[in-house]
């Protein structure tokens, strides 16, 4: 469910073709991205894209030579023109050396876990027989120098683009990885199947999601005081393209055509190997009223659209991108339980029960800023609301799943995970500040190393 991201290594900046020449007016930019961001129909498909940080299997703080992964994806023997694994998905790279593997869209939750299980088991497999693992952490804890990698014309603009606002950018590109979950945008009706409700439902769940799969204590070898560190990254990256259009109250529609508009571009493709760096604090919507180089055409809003990182994104689906990378197969947990909650009419209204308090229009921004989102990033679900909220929702869920078919076995995961963790006032990010502690209290040298009690950040977040 990924369409505008193309296969294997070819995100590196290098356009499929030159871009139209025919130039594009604001009124029908507006109504095309309207049109095409939100595709109606009854929600059945899902899809996850997941993000692993690659580490050397026996020394986990070495830096890993690039030529190491790209030998590992080469192994995989993907060739145009289907370069995909054998059940469908297609992989990409991060520019810090980062994998992504893209699900196909699948018909129901079984079939998406059942793909992405085999696909994943083959891309692990020729990464560890080339001496990597696939680490699924929201932030990379080890400290360590930051480069952009995967090269091209697209990620030099981008370094440049977030080098402005200082390292949260960069952070971002190359040492932070996540779960992304998709789901259909829904009819063009009310409701819980509705688009408009689904928007909203994901907005209010977010926070929630951002403080039960919390997983990115660490960066630079140390505590940041946040239990997502990468949730704290992007409350300082760009507001144009890492918040949520607003009002939430207005059409979706509407809402992302004018936030897609205003946002600042990251970059302008030009040909004959010119760079893209886009001039400072040019938005879209300038570029179209006659501010640009030369005037804006379709191609660079289609383009444009996949350089925008609010935390539920339209691409025709919805996808969320709050949700912080899970150790081993722990992206099944955050994939079920919202599925669960979109899918299921009688799941939608009990979360919307549970999250609807938590709202505050008068004080709180959507995502990622806002005191609600700081609130989940800091303590989690040690924050007695987020944890009411959460208890709440993955009850809704494991009522909901049986009701979609869901196998037994992921059925038990997701009640486990809500046990050991929302249950509890925990999160995955606890585990790793438990065993950092104990490490360090037997006198054992910490990968990364200080002591995680203290209450104060001791990282720039």
């Amino acid at each position: 469910m990924k369409p505008v991201r193309p296969p294997i290594q070819t995100d590196t900046g290098q356009p499929q073709a030159p871009p139209t020449v025919t130039p594009l007016t604001e009124s029908r930019a507006e109504a095309y991205v309207a049109s095409i961001c939100f595709k109606i129909g009854p929600p059945r498909r899902v899809g996850v894209e997941l993000e692993w940080l690659v580490q050397d299997a026996r020394d986990p703080d070495a830096p890993v030579d690039p030529a190491r992964i790209d030998a590992a994806v080469e192994a995989l023997g993907l060739r145009p023109p289907d370069p995909t694994l054998p059940a469908g998905s297609r992989i990409t790279r991060e520019p810090g050396g980062q994998v992504e593997l893209s699900s196909p869209p699948a018909d129901s939750l079984t079939d998406c876990a059942e793909t992405t299980l085999r696909d994943l088991g083959a891309l692990r497999t020729s990464f560890a027989a080339r001496g990597l693992s696939l680490v699924g952490l929201g932030t990379d804890p080890y400290p360590r120098q930051r480069r952009v990698v995967v090269h091209g014309p697209r990620y030099a603009a981008m370094e440049e683009f977030f080098g402005r606002g200082g390292p949260w950018g960069k952070i971002m590109m190359c040492a932070s990885a996540s779960v992304q979950v998709c789901l259909d945008a829904g009819t063009d009706g009310p409701g819980s199947r509705g688009f408009r409700d689904r928007w909203r439902l994901l907005h209010l769940l977010g926070p929630v999601l951002v403080a039960a799969f919390a997983n990115s204590p660490l960066l630079d070898g140390r505590p940041t005081g946040r239990r997502s560190t990468r949730q704290a990254v992007w409350e300082r990256v760009d507001p144009s393209r890492s918040l949520a259009p607003t009002p939430l109250a207005d059409d979706p529609r509407q809402a992302w055509a004018r936030y897609v508009l205003d946002a600042e571009l990251l970059c302008v493709r030009r040909g004959d190997g010119l760079p893209w760096t886009a001039p400072g604090g040019l938005t879209f919507r300038d570029w179209l009223r006659g501010a640009g180089e030369r005037p804006a055409t379709l191609d660079d809003l289609d383009y444009h659209l996949t350089t925008l990182f609010p935390p539920v994104r339209p691409q025709g689906h919805l996808e969320l991108r709050m949700i912080d990378a899970q150790p081993d197969d722990g992206w099944l947990i955050p994939t079920a339980l919202v599925t669960a909650l979109l899918d299921d009419d009688r799941a939608a209204d009990a979360a919307l029960a549970a999250l609807e308090p938590l709202a505050d229009p008068d004080r709180d921004l959507p995502g990622p800023r806002g005191t609600l989102w700081t609130r989940a990033s800091t303590h989690a679900v040690a924050d007695p609301d987020l944890r009411r909220a959460a208890v709440a929702c993955f009850a809704a869920a494991d009522e909901a799943l049986p009701r979609l078919g869901a196998p037994a076995a992921l059925r038990h995961a997701v009640a486990a995970f809500a046990d050991r963790y929302p249950g509890r006032g925990r999160c995955p990010a606890d585990d790793q500040l438990d065993a950092l502690a104990g490490r360090t209290s037997t006198g054992t040298r910490t990968r990364p190393g200080t002591d995680p009690a203290t209450t104060q950040e001791t990282a720039p977040c």
